[in-house]
Protein backbone atom coordinates (compact mmCIF):
# COMPACT_ATOMS: atom_id res chain seq x y z
CA UNK A 1 0.00 0.00 0.00
CA UNK A 2 1.14 3.49 -0.58
CA UNK A 3 0.14 6.51 0.86
CA UNK A 4 0.36 10.07 0.76
CA UNK A 5 0.86 13.16 2.72
CA UNK A 6 -0.39 16.18 0.87
CA UNK A 7 1.96 19.98 2.10
CA UNK A 8 -1.71 22.25 2.34
CA UNK A 9 -0.59 24.62 5.30
CA UNK A 10 1.74 27.54 3.14
CA UNK A 11 0.57 31.72 3.97
CA UNK A 12 0.52 31.99 -0.03
CA UNK A 13 2.39 35.42 0.22
CA UNK A 14 2.98 35.60 -3.11
CA UNK A 15 -0.89 35.16 -4.21
CA UNK A 16 -2.12 37.95 -2.33
CA UNK A 17 -4.43 39.25 -1.80
CA UNK A 18 -6.29 36.34 -3.37
CA UNK A 19 -5.20 33.78 -0.57
CA UNK A 20 -6.08 36.47 2.24
CA UNK A 21 -9.91 34.74 2.95
CA UNK A 22 -8.89 31.08 0.78
CA UNK A 23 -5.57 29.25 1.47
CA UNK A 24 -3.67 28.89 -2.16
CA UNK A 25 -4.85 25.01 -2.13
CA UNK A 26 -7.75 25.64 -2.00
CA UNK A 27 -8.10 28.36 -5.00
CA UNK A 28 -9.67 27.34 -8.05
CA UNK A 29 -8.08 25.91 -11.17
CA UNK A 30 -10.69 25.00 -13.98
CA UNK A 31 -13.14 25.34 -11.56
CA UNK A 32 -11.83 22.66 -9.03
CA UNK A 33 -9.43 23.78 -5.92
CA UNK A 34 -5.86 22.74 -6.51
CA UNK A 35 -5.87 19.83 -3.53
CA UNK A 36 -8.81 18.18 -5.56
CA UNK A 37 -6.52 18.04 -9.00
CA UNK A 38 -3.72 16.55 -6.47
CA UNK A 39 -5.86 14.06 -5.17
CA UNK A 40 -7.63 13.18 -8.23
CA UNK A 41 -3.94 12.52 -9.44
CA UNK A 42 -2.88 10.10 -6.29
CA UNK A 43 -6.41 8.61 -6.71
CA UNK A 44 -5.20 7.51 -10.46
CA UNK A 45 -1.57 6.40 -9.27
CA UNK A 46 -3.21 4.12 -6.23
CA UNK A 47 -3.33 6.30 -3.37
CA UNK A 48 -6.49 5.59 -0.86
CA UNK A 49 -5.02 7.19 2.18
CA UNK A 50 -3.91 10.37 2.40
CA UNK A 51 -3.37 13.28 5.33
CA UNK A 52 -3.71 16.85 4.54
CA UNK A 53 -1.12 18.86 6.33
CA UNK A 54 -2.85 22.13 7.22
CA UNK A 55 -2.02 25.16 9.48
CA UNK A 56 -3.04 28.09 7.43
CA UNK A 57 -7.17 28.62 7.17
CA UNK A 58 -7.28 24.94 8.26
CA UNK A 59 -10.82 24.89 8.55
CA UNK A 60 -11.65 25.65 5.30
CA UNK A 61 -10.32 22.21 4.31
CA UNK A 62 -12.62 19.95 5.68
CA UNK A 63 -15.95 21.20 4.69
CA UNK A 64 -15.50 20.73 1.11
CA UNK A 65 -13.09 17.31 1.58
CA UNK A 66 -14.73 15.63 4.50
CA UNK A 67 -13.81 12.25 5.29
CA UNK A 68 -12.85 11.88 1.14
CA UNK A 69 -15.57 8.76 0.52
CA UNK A 70 -16.64 11.65 -2.64
CA UNK A 71 -13.39 10.78 -4.58
CA UNK A 72 -12.84 6.82 -3.05
CA UNK A 73 -9.98 7.90 -0.50
CA UNK A 74 -9.70 8.20 3.12
CA UNK A 75 -8.87 11.04 4.24
CA UNK A 76 -7.04 12.66 7.58
CA UNK A 77 -5.75 15.82 8.54
CA UNK A 78 -2.67 16.87 10.69
CA UNK A 79 -2.80 20.92 12.04
CA UNK A 80 -0.23 22.55 12.91
CA UNK A 81 0.09 24.51 15.39
CA UNK A 82 2.83 26.83 14.40
CA UNK A 83 4.82 26.52 11.21
CA UNK A 84 7.29 23.67 11.27
CA UNK A 85 8.59 23.96 7.63
CA UNK A 86 8.25 20.48 5.04
CA UNK A 87 10.33 18.55 7.01
CA UNK A 88 8.25 19.45 10.16
CA UNK A 89 5.22 19.07 8.38
CA UNK A 90 5.76 16.10 6.70
CA UNK A 91 6.85 14.31 10.50
CA UNK A 92 3.81 15.61 12.05
CA UNK A 93 1.23 14.33 9.46
CA UNK A 94 3.18 11.02 9.03
CA UNK A 95 2.32 10.36 12.97
CA UNK A 96 -1.31 9.27 11.66
CA UNK A 97 -0.23 6.74 9.29
CA UNK A 98 3.09 4.78 10.74
CA UNK A 99 0.64 2.49 12.66
CA UNK A 100 -1.26 1.71 9.29
CA UNK A 101 2.08 0.70 7.15
CA UNK A 102 4.86 -1.30 6.92
CA UNK A 103 8.67 -0.15 6.68
CA UNK A 104 8.58 -1.61 3.08
CA UNK A 105 5.69 0.62 2.09
CA UNK A 106 6.26 3.83 0.38
CA UNK A 107 4.81 7.57 1.48
CA UNK A 108 4.18 9.93 -1.11
CA UNK A 109 4.33 13.59 -0.36
CA UNK A 110 2.89 16.42 -2.71
CA UNK A 111 3.61 20.20 -2.53
CA UNK A 112 0.05 21.91 -2.03
CA UNK A 113 0.96 24.81 -4.56
CA UNK A 114 2.47 22.20 -7.55
CA UNK A 115 0.06 21.13 -10.76
CA UNK A 116 1.69 18.22 -12.35
CA UNK A 117 0.65 15.62 -14.87
CA UNK A 118 3.49 13.67 -14.47
CA UNK A 119 3.53 9.48 -13.97
CA UNK A 120 2.87 8.74 -10.34
CA UNK A 121 2.73 5.57 -10.57
CA UNK A 122 6.37 5.40 -12.53
CA UNK A 123 7.67 7.42 -9.72
CA UNK A 124 6.80 5.13 -7.08
CA UNK A 125 8.03 2.11 -9.40
CA UNK A 126 11.26 3.32 -9.56
CA UNK A 127 11.40 4.30 -5.68
CA UNK A 128 10.50 0.59 -4.84
CA UNK A 129 12.98 -0.98 -7.54
CA UNK A 130 15.96 1.14 -6.73
CA UNK A 131 15.49 0.34 -3.07
CA UNK A 132 16.12 4.54 -2.37
CA UNK A 133 15.48 6.28 0.69
CA UNK A 134 13.24 9.29 -1.30
CA UNK A 135 13.47 9.74 -4.87
CA UNK A 136 12.45 12.77 -6.19
CA UNK A 137 10.26 13.64 -9.70
CA UNK A 138 12.37 16.10 -11.32
CA UNK A 139 11.59 18.42 -14.42
CA UNK A 140 13.63 20.21 -16.79
CA UNK A 141 13.03 24.18 -17.22
CA UNK A 142 14.15 26.87 -19.15
CA UNK A 143 15.58 28.87 -16.27
CA UNK A 144 16.81 27.48 -13.30
CA UNK A 145 17.80 30.22 -11.84
CA UNK A 146 14.86 30.83 -9.86
CA UNK A 147 14.39 27.79 -8.47
CA UNK A 148 17.99 26.39 -7.66
CA UNK A 149 19.05 22.83 -9.36
CA UNK A 150 19.39 19.20 -8.62
CA UNK A 151 21.85 17.78 -10.44
CA UNK A 152 22.21 13.80 -10.86
CA UNK A 153 24.39 11.68 -12.28
CA UNK A 154 24.56 8.38 -15.01
CA UNK A 155 22.83 6.04 -13.03
CA UNK A 156 19.66 8.89 -11.92
CA UNK A 157 21.65 8.93 -8.13
CA UNK A 158 21.15 12.73 -7.48
CA UNK A 159 24.40 14.01 -6.37
CA UNK A 160 23.69 17.40 -4.74
CA UNK A 161 21.53 20.12 -3.76
CA UNK A 162 22.49 23.96 -5.01
CA UNK A 163 20.48 27.20 -4.24
CA UNK A 164 19.41 29.29 -6.56
CA UNK A 165 22.65 30.30 -8.80
CA UNK A 166 22.91 33.28 -11.31
CA UNK A 167 24.44 30.60 -13.72
CA UNK A 168 23.05 27.30 -13.08
CA UNK A 169 24.91 23.97 -13.25
CA UNK A 170 21.78 21.67 -14.61
CA UNK A 171 18.50 22.67 -15.69
CA UNK A 172 16.67 20.24 -13.90
CA UNK A 173 15.00 21.46 -10.86
CA UNK A 174 12.91 19.91 -7.62
CA UNK A 175 9.44 19.20 -8.78
CA UNK A 176 8.00 19.09 -5.16
CA UNK A 177 6.62 15.40 -5.73
CA UNK A 178 8.48 13.09 -3.41
CA UNK A 179 8.57 9.12 -2.69
CA UNK A 180 9.74 8.75 0.49
CA UNK A 181 10.97 5.05 2.82
CA UNK A 182 9.06 5.32 6.25
CA UNK A 183 11.70 4.83 7.73
CA UNK A 184 13.64 8.61 6.12
CA UNK A 185 10.14 10.27 7.84
CA UNK A 186 10.57 8.45 11.12
CA UNK A 187 14.09 9.97 12.08
CA UNK A 188 12.79 14.02 10.92
CA UNK A 189 12.65 14.86 14.59
CA UNK A 190 9.10 15.53 15.63
CA UNK A 191 8.17 19.00 16.25
CA UNK A 192 11.05 20.64 14.76
CA UNK A 193 11.02 23.15 12.32
CA UNK A 194 13.05 21.17 9.09
CA UNK A 195 13.05 21.75 5.72
CA UNK A 196 13.64 18.65 3.61
CA UNK A 197 15.10 20.70 0.77
CA UNK A 198 18.01 22.51 2.86
CA UNK A 199 18.15 19.88 5.63
CA UNK A 200 16.61 16.49 4.86
CA UNK A 201 17.79 15.60 1.35
CA UNK A 202 21.61 17.20 1.59
CA UNK A 203 22.15 15.14 4.98
CA UNK A 204 20.50 11.90 3.39
CA UNK A 205 23.50 12.77 0.95
CA UNK A 206 25.87 13.08 3.43
CA UNK A 207 25.43 10.05 5.14
CA UNK A 208 25.38 8.14 1.95
CA UNK A 209 22.25 7.19 1.27
CA UNK A 210 20.34 6.42 -2.20
CA UNK A 211 18.32 9.72 -3.29
CA UNK A 212 16.97 8.98 -6.69
CA UNK A 213 16.06 10.85 -9.84
CA UNK A 214 13.15 10.72 -11.37
CA UNK A 215 13.11 12.90 -14.52
CA UNK A 216 9.20 13.58 -16.21
CA UNK A 217 8.80 16.59 -18.57
CA UNK A 218 5.01 16.10 -18.83
CA UNK A 219 3.03 19.24 -17.46
CA UNK A 220 4.52 20.84 -14.54
CA UNK A 221 3.25 24.56 -13.06
CA UNK A 222 4.29 25.87 -9.64
CA UNK A 223 1.04 27.87 -9.16
CA UNK A 224 2.02 30.48 -6.45
CA UNK A 225 1.16 33.77 -8.16
CA UNK A 226 -1.19 35.05 -9.52
CA UNK A 227 -0.49 34.86 -12.91
CA UNK A 228 0.52 31.25 -12.83
CA UNK A 229 -2.64 30.31 -11.44
CA UNK A 230 -4.74 32.27 -14.49
CA UNK A 231 -2.07 30.60 -16.52
CA UNK A 232 -2.94 27.07 -15.10
CA UNK A 233 -6.32 27.63 -15.05
CA UNK A 234 -6.58 28.35 -18.52
CA UNK A 235 -4.24 25.12 -19.29
CA UNK A 236 -7.40 23.16 -17.82
CA UNK A 237 -9.83 24.67 -19.22
CA UNK A 238 -8.19 23.51 -22.39
CA UNK A 239 -8.89 25.16 -26.19
CA UNK A 240 -12.44 26.05 -25.01
CA UNK A 241 -13.53 29.64 -24.80
CA UNK A 242 -14.82 28.78 -21.41
CA UNK A 243 -16.00 26.45 -18.74
CA UNK A 244 -19.55 27.18 -16.23
CA UNK A 245 -20.75 25.16 -12.80
CA UNK A 246 -24.04 24.12 -12.15
CA UNK A 247 -26.91 26.91 -11.75
CA UNK A 248 -25.42 29.68 -13.30
CA UNK A 249 -26.95 32.71 -15.74
CA UNK A 250 -25.64 34.13 -18.60
CA UNK A 251 -26.98 36.71 -20.80
CA UNK A 252 -26.75 35.23 -24.69
CA UNK A 253 -25.07 38.61 -25.55
CA UNK A 254 -22.40 38.47 -23.15
CA UNK A 255 -18.71 37.18 -24.68
CA UNK A 256 -16.51 34.29 -22.84
CA UNK A 257 -13.10 33.46 -24.47
CA UNK A 258 -9.77 32.32 -24.04
CA UNK A 259 -10.23 29.42 -21.72
CA UNK A 260 -11.88 31.77 -18.87
CA UNK A 261 -13.40 29.43 -15.73
CA UNK A 262 -16.92 30.66 -14.83
CA UNK A 263 -17.90 29.02 -11.47
CA UNK A 264 -21.32 27.88 -9.92
CA UNK A 265 -23.98 30.29 -9.34
CA UNK A 266 -22.84 33.50 -11.29
CA UNK A 267 -24.94 35.83 -13.04
CA UNK A 268 -23.48 37.38 -15.87
CA UNK A 269 -25.50 40.66 -17.73
CA UNK A 270 -25.65 41.96 -20.84
CA UNK A 271 -22.75 42.56 -23.18
CA UNK A 272 -20.62 41.57 -20.71
CA UNK A 273 -16.81 40.35 -22.18
CA UNK A 274 -14.66 37.95 -20.04
CA UNK A 275 -11.49 36.82 -21.32
CA UNK A 276 -8.74 34.38 -19.88
CA UNK A 277 -10.08 34.77 -16.24
CA UNK A 278 -11.21 33.16 -13.13
CA UNK A 279 -14.85 34.02 -11.79
CA UNK A 280 -15.71 31.77 -8.45
CA UNK A 281 -18.92 30.92 -7.04
CA UNK A 282 -21.45 33.28 -6.61
CA UNK A 283 -20.07 36.19 -8.39
CA UNK A 284 -22.49 38.58 -10.33
CA UNK A 285 -21.37 40.48 -13.03
CA UNK A 286 -23.35 43.58 -13.83
CA UNK A 287 -24.01 44.16 -18.32
CA UNK A 288 -21.64 46.08 -20.10
CA UNK A 289 -18.73 45.01 -17.73
CA UNK A 290 -15.33 44.67 -19.47
CA UNK A 291 -12.81 41.87 -17.45
CA UNK A 292 -9.74 40.38 -19.04
CA UNK A 293 -6.73 38.41 -17.07
CA UNK A 294 -8.83 39.02 -13.33
CA UNK A 295 -10.00 36.64 -10.57
CA UNK A 296 -13.24 37.75 -8.91
CA UNK A 297 -13.68 36.45 -5.59
CA UNK A 298 -16.33 34.53 -4.48
CA UNK A 299 -19.93 36.01 -3.88
CA UNK A 300 -18.58 39.12 -5.37
CA UNK A 301 -21.04 41.69 -7.42
CA UNK A 302 -19.18 43.56 -10.21
CA UNK A 303 -21.04 46.56 -11.18
CA UNK A 304 -22.73 47.81 -14.24
CA UNK A 305 -19.65 48.79 -16.77
CA UNK A 306 -16.61 47.73 -14.78
CA UNK A 307 -13.84 47.93 -16.74
CA UNK A 308 -10.44 46.04 -15.31
CA UNK A 309 -7.63 43.99 -16.47
CA UNK A 310 -5.06 42.19 -14.58
CA UNK A 311 -7.13 42.44 -11.50
CA UNK A 312 -8.27 41.03 -8.07
CA UNK A 313 -12.11 41.75 -7.55
CA UNK A 314 -13.67 42.14 -4.47
CA UNK A 315 -16.76 43.93 -2.96
CA UNK A 316 -15.95 47.37 -3.21
CA UNK A 317 -12.37 46.41 -4.28
CA UNK A 318 -10.10 46.22 -7.42
CA UNK A 319 -6.68 45.34 -7.05
CA UNK A 320 -3.94 45.62 -9.49
CA UNK A 321 -2.19 42.17 -9.73
CA UNK A 322 1.62 41.76 -11.54
CA UNK A 323 0.84 39.59 -14.37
Amino acid sequence: MTVGILLVGGFGTRLQPLTNKTPKPMLPIANLPVTEHQLLAAKAAGITKVVLATAYLAETFTPYFGDGAKWGIELKYALESEPLGTGGAIRNAAELIFSEISENESIVVFNGDVLSRHDLTAQINLHQSSSAAVTLHLVNVEDARPYGCVPFDENGRVTDFLEKMENPITNTINAGCYVFSPQVIKEIELGKVISVEREVFPQLLRSGKVVQAFVDNSYWLDMGTPKALLKGSQDYVGNRDFIVGANSNISASAKIVNASAIGSYVTIGANVEISASIIRDGVTIAEGSKLESVFVDTNTTVPEKTQASGAYLSDNEIVALKL
